[in-house]
């Protein structure tokens, strides 16, 4: 049968290549996104349009604060199944810009939940992130650790996510999925990311900001690799855990229809690594300017996928090279740089 699925965040880099990857299998897709100016307006409009060319598309121009706007977009379109993506994305401007985090992330979700709620939807995917490990030091990351310390008020909104969906599950029976993100990047990709302004400035012939002297570990996730994962865990509805003890709480799963996954290549590799790789894509050589570490950055991220690859059967496995290089070649194509 077809489906009618909600994704917020369409306009932005995850929330484009899973619509397409859901219309390129037959779903029918609305796309949710305000397409505000946190980056280039012009990349999110070209990724709508891309979009736009598929007949299963239709484009919803709203915020997720404005309630009612969202509630319309439930009522007109008979939404039965979201992946929320739209967020205020990014550790360091979390900093700057607090309020904006709170109301996006945090308001925002809420506005989602309480649709997804009163129009019986059958079940919310939504994004998480890495960052909720915080001052973790244990690694891998597992989803069956604790995640009580965040340091970044992003990394705070958005493990307020995965508390107030529990808390739907727990109160209305909404089968909720969490997906902790490692570090994506990729064709399409966000200018703000590292990947991103490290291919900028070595076209351009200036130099990189390379943060803590370059003694930054990460676990690099490719977003194809993502997205196979995104809808893998939608075509999962998670039921109560019927092993959940409550005198030993497993904060990956519950007594409630609420689930929580890594997403990550699960091979974390050497920022330095990273910048050789993006050098020979781009035939370049990076000059770099080594800076000490900003607040909210995570030293080391490494995913344990372990859960993800046992529920739903997938686990991510794109060599660092092949996406540097696709990601290289789509930015040359896009910003006509020649090689």
């Amino acid at each position: 049968m077809t489906r009618t699925i909600l994704v917020t965040g369409a306009a932005g880099f995850i929330g484009f290549h899973t619509a397409l990857r859901l219309l390129r299998s037959g779903d029918l897709v609305v796309g949710l996104d305000n397409l505000n100016d946190y980056y280039d307006v012009t990349l999110k409009e070209d990724r709508l349009r891309l979009l736009e060319a598929h007949a299963g598309f239709t484009a919803v121009r709203a915020d997720l604060v404005d309630a009612d706007a969202v509630d319309m977009a439930f009522r007109s379109h008979n939404i039965r199944e979201v992946i929320h993506l739209a967020a205020q994305v990014g550790v360091r401007a979390s900093v700057e810009a607090p309020r904006a985090y709170i109301d996006s992330n945090v308001v925002g979700f809420l506005s989602v939940l309480e649709c997804c709620r009163h129009h019986g939807v059958r079940h919310l995917v939504y994004a998480s992130s890495s960052s909720v490990y915080g001052g973790n030091t244990k690694v891998p990351y597992s989803i069956h650790d604790r995640a009580d310390h965040p340091i970044s008020l992003y990394a705070a909104t958005k493990r307020s996510n995965e508390l107030m969906a529990h808390s739907y599950a727990h109160l209305f029976g909404l089968p909720t999925t969490g997906l902790r993100f490692f570090t994506v990047y990729g064709p399409w990709g966000r200018p703000d990311m590292a990947l991103f302004l490290f291919a900028q400035a070595i076209v351009e012939g200036r130099p990189i900001d390379v943060f803590n002297n370059g003694d930054m570990v990460r676990d690099f996730t490719f977003v194809d690799d993502v997205v196979e994962g995104v809808v893998r865990a939608l075509d999962r509805v998670p039921m109560p855990d019927p092993d959940w003890r409550s005198e030993e709480p497993d904060p990956a799963s519950s007594a409630a229809p609420c689930r929580l996954y890594n997403i990550g290549n699960g091979a974390p590799v050497r920022l330095m690594d990273v910048i050789e790789e993006l050098e020979s894509a781009l035939g370049r050589t990076a000059q770099k300017h080594l800076l000490p570490q900003q607040l909210g950055d995570m030293r080391v991220t490494h995913a344990d996928v372990d859960d993800l690859q046992r529920d739903v059967g997938y686990r991510p496995a794109t060599e660092l090279r092949v996406g540097i290089r696709a990601f290289a070649d789509w930015f040359c194509d896009y910003y006509r740089v020649k090689r």
